[in-house]
């Protein structure tokens, strides 16, 4: 899988890296957006695409 490298406001990783309970930084945004996307496609699996 190609990488991103991306800046970040320390204290928002820090803050993700406790709610998430995750030591590494790249980790715990990782885990973030992976729980993001799967938000959004379950979402998508509930709404009716055809809907009037």
């Amino acid at each position: 899988m190609a990488k991103v490298n991306i800046s970040l406001d320390a204290e928002l990783v820090v803050e993700v890296m406790v709610l998430a309970g995750v030591g590494s930084p790249q980790d715990a945004v990782e885990a973030v957006v992976r729980d993001y996307i799967a938000r959004g496609h379950r979402t998508e699996a509930r709404v009716p695409r055809d809907t009037p």
